[in-house]
């Protein structure tokens, strides 16, 4: 039953927000900043237990249209998605609860995005913009929420909303830093869902399914597979020289030879069985190496 259900949220790929949350965890810990450890695991329990139910609720309605096979009764599948969704929503809520309206307005822009993925009359998944929103979503969206909960207010922007006016102040350089350490977490995550595509091109076309690889070719997405994997080394270089982070982190800049050759590999063979791995691979590489240096950054600063 564990093991069936592990397998319906597709539990191993859920790398995609824990990553994004463990190199959040760092910056904060490498920025010196007290971390609210309740709000924090409010924050975690919410956002984990969404990202199982936007994959459940993308099985249920895939296995419907490619006539695939749930692990569960479509009634059991559905009712576990209520379940998952409604604890998701309610550790949102007090989440909510507990800080203001941003996080109301923003989460909520998450649950929506999530469910309109799959569902809907225009699923996200069947469109180009799958590999941008999934990238934004999980890579700058997890971060921003969590450094927000837990830095002083205002630190980012401060958003004053009554019935006759609606006041927004940004802070440009705070809102630049999360923006520039996001591009790790967003293009790792968007390759994944591009190495993903690229493998189903093919299979995509017949059931109607036009992702990006299909507008932009094979070719030209395996390409961009790679330029966006060379975009995280110099936001690294970039963060660096700004001293956004210190330079210790140019160390990651070795995991380049390891990227590179996984990047090899898929480039000779697109397959979903055998090198569509190499997308996982790389996310870990790099994700991995970032947040450990960024929290050794914290220890030793």
């Amino acid at each position: 039953m564990l093991e069936r259900f592990l397998n319906y949220v597709e539990i191993r790929t859920k790398i995609t927000s824990t990553f994004a949350f463990l190199l959040t965890i760092a910056f904060l810990y490498y920025q010196a900043q007290q971390i609210n450890w309740g709000l924090t695991l409010l924050f975690f329990a919410a956002m984990f237990l969404f990202d199982l139910t936007t994959t459940a609720i993308n099985n249920y309605i895939d296995t419907k249209t490619n006539h695939q096979t749930l692990q569960f009764r479509r009634s059991v599948a559905l009712a576990i998605i209520i379940l998952l969704l409604g604890a998701s929503s309610l550790f949102g809520l007090a989440l909510v609860y507990f800080t203001d309206i941003v996080v109301l307005l923003l989460g909520g822009l998450c649950f929506l995005c999530g469910i309109l993925y799959t569902f809907g009359p225009v699923p996200i998944s069947r469109q180009p913009w799958g590999e941008i929103l999934s990238g934004i979503f999980y890579g700058f969206f997890i971060p921003f929420l969590l450094l927000y909960i837990n830095m002083p207010m205002g630190t980012y922007l401060t958003l004053d909303l009554n019935l006759q006016t609606i006041s927004l102040d940004l802070q440009v350089f705070p809102i630049f830093t999360v923006l520039i350490l996001s591009v790790i977490p967003v293009c790792t995550t968007a390759n994944i869902m591009l190495a993903n595509n690229i493998c189903d091109l093919e299979h995509d076309i017949l059931v109607k399914r036009y992702t990006l690889p299909y507008y932009l070719g094979k070719k030209a997405s395996l390409y961009l597979f790679a330029a966006i994997y060379y975009g995280t080394y110099l936001a690294v270089i970039l963060m660096t020289t700004l001293k956004i982070l210190p330079m210790i982190c140019l160390v990651s800049l070795i995991t380049l030879i390891p990227v590179q050759k996984n990047i090899n590999t898929f480039f000779k063979v697109q397959e979903k069985n055998s090198t569509f791995v190499t997308s996982i691979k790389n996310y870990v590489i790099i994700m991995g190496t970032d947040a450990a240096l960024i929290f050794l950054s914290g220890l030793i600063g």
